[in-house]
């Protein structure tokens, strides 16, 4: 297996992703771990994540008795610019940030790039930058603007590199990896997601003991994978409840029971829409309305809670993208936002919260689904939030914008299936912006409201691209949503990729 120390990246369990898909176990740690407590755990490697921090400020370290346990260390940005400053070398601060993708270029007799094509594009993030080897080290790649872009030290098996290979955006990474994992650490992988099936139902039964669970139910991919996994855990003892909070898809209320049912799961339906609409009334600022939903739910959950003899725990589909955004793991990445189900949630809870499925990527969550034997139609079903259409409404939530927006967002996933692209879409969704504009609809002037569109590509929801739809699916879609939704009157594209922007506008 193979320890990444996380000192604050938003990708540092995405390297912990990658290593999996090699097929080898990794743990995800805090970066002050004690090198005796990676030894003890049987490392066969060490990766040093990168993160928002410098060397040069208010450094951030791990133990440095790390170097000294003799198995192969990777230091990615951060990784690397700690490791040259604890090994002797220099590190300084640059006059200008390097962001985004640069050409890198490597000798050719360089160990981490055997078999990459050279050069490559790398994916860059970094104000700091390494202007003295340690002792031992040489340079091993660069690029037009960075001298020292990778640096290695063959006899001590100590690598760092300046970019990060673990985005889709860095050409060769999952090449670069695969290196490290297979011919400098010398690790087949026979690790699998089945062996996490196997951990998750184990873990599940060890957490709630004797007790019984409530799971929280939307539908989703996330959270139906997830009431599957624990009623393989728990049968009988397994309580799962959907409530309906008002801020869901159109017709998804009675949909959602139905599906669930496919899956073998009888859900109890707890009708909460006063309960959520009501306190969001003059709330605009999106932080704040995450952390009422969040805060909403949970009191929901516990009410239901009280029905139920030696209930103890509640059980929701966390995923890794929602902790990582919204706060630190187990490090000091920054926040993005706070999740419903992350950082809003109460600091006062009467259940125990499992979130089983918290260290996992969608696509990954998808492949546990299959193995677990739920239907196709569940698993392709696209991401949503979930504080839901409160963070798709910008500005206030009123139940007539709901009634607006579940409307034109209907008609662009109508319009993706009729095309047959909804399968091709990681995510797509309307978005209904807090602005009026004019138009014209017959001989009369409209002073009307403005729906974004939103489809976009991605493998992990960490990066995405925005997707190029064909002309006609958007011709359609805006003309429907403008003829058919009689508070709109003009219809808009979003394409940001993310990063900068992230896939939700809120």
């Amino acid at each position: 297996m193979i320890v990444i120390l996380d000192f604050g990246s938003q990708y540092n369990l995405l390297i912990a992703r990658r290593i999996r898909e090699l097929g080898v176990f990794s743990e995800v740690h805090p970066y002050d771990l004690p090198a005796s407590e990676i030894r003890r755990r049987g490392a066969s490697a060490v990766i040093l994540s990168g993160g928002p921090g410098s060397v040069t400020e208010t450094p951030i370290h791990p133990d440095p008795a790390v170097f000294d346990l003799g198995v192969p260390i990777l230091g990615i940005c951060y990784g690397m610019q700690v490791m040259a400053h604890l090994l002797g070398g220099r590190v300084e601060s640059r006059s200008t940030r390097e962001y985004g993708k640069h050409a890198l270029r490597f000798r050719p007799d360089a160990l981490l790039f055997r078999g990459c094509e050279d050069p490559f594009q790398a994916w860059m993030s970094h104000g700091d930058s390494v202007a003295e080897l340690p002792e031992g080290f040489r340079v091993t790649a660069s690029t037009e603007d960075l001298p020292v872009a990778a640096m290695e030290d063959g006899t001590r098996r100590l690598f760092g590199v300046q970019f990060h290979p673990e985005v889709t955006h860095t050409q060769q990474g999952r090449r670069l990896l695969e290196t490290f994992v297979r011919a400098i650490a010398g690790l087949e992988g026979d690790w699998s997601l089945g062996d996490f099936i196997e951990e998750a139902v184990e873990g599940i039964r060890r957490k709630v003991g004797g007790g019984a669970a409530l799971c929280a139910v939307s539908g989703g991919v996330d959270s139906t994978v997830t009431a599957v996994l624990a009623h393989r855990a728990l049968r009988d003892r397994l309580h799962p409840v959907f409530v309906d909070n008002g801020l869901l898809r159109k017709g998804e209320a009675d949909e959602v029971p139905l599906r669930l049912a496919e899956a073998g799961l009888s859900l109890r339906r707890v009708d909460a829409r006063a309960r959520f609409l009501v306190p969001l009334r003059g709330v605009a600022d999106p932080e704040s309305k995450r952390r009422i939903v969040g805060e909403t739910f949970i009191r929901v959950f516990e009410e239901e809670a009280r029905r139920i003899p030696d209930l103890t725990h509640l059980i929701q589909g966390t995923l890794y993208p929602d902790v990582i955004e919204s706060m630190s793991v187990k490090g000091p990445s920054a926040t993005i936002k706070s999740h419903h189900n992350v950082g809003g949630l109460p600091d006062r809870m009467d259940l125990a919260l499992v979130e089983p499925l918290r260290e996992l990527f969608k696509d990954e969550v998808r492949d546990v689904g299959r193995l677990l034997g739920v239907s196709r139609d569940l698993l392709g079903r696209h991401p949503f939030p979930g504080p839901g259409l409160a963070v798709r409404i910008l500005g206030e939530v009123t139940p007539a914008d709901v009634e607006t927006l579940q409307g034109a967002d209907a008609i662009f996933i109508e319009e993706l299936r009729r095309s047959g692209t909804y399968d091709d879409v990681w995510q797509a969704f309307a978005v209904l912006l807090p602005v009026r504009t004019v138009g014209v609809m017959g001989d009369e002037r409209t002073y009307g409201r403005v729906v974004a569109l939103r489809a976009v590509a991605s493998v992990d929801g960490m990066t995405a691209d925005w997707i190029d739809l064909p002309r006609a699916v958007l011709e359609r879609t805006a003309s429907r949503i403008v003829n058919e939704i009689g508070e709109v009157n003009r219809v808009v594209y979003d394409v940001t990729t993310k990063p900068p922007g992230t896939i939700e506008w809120e």
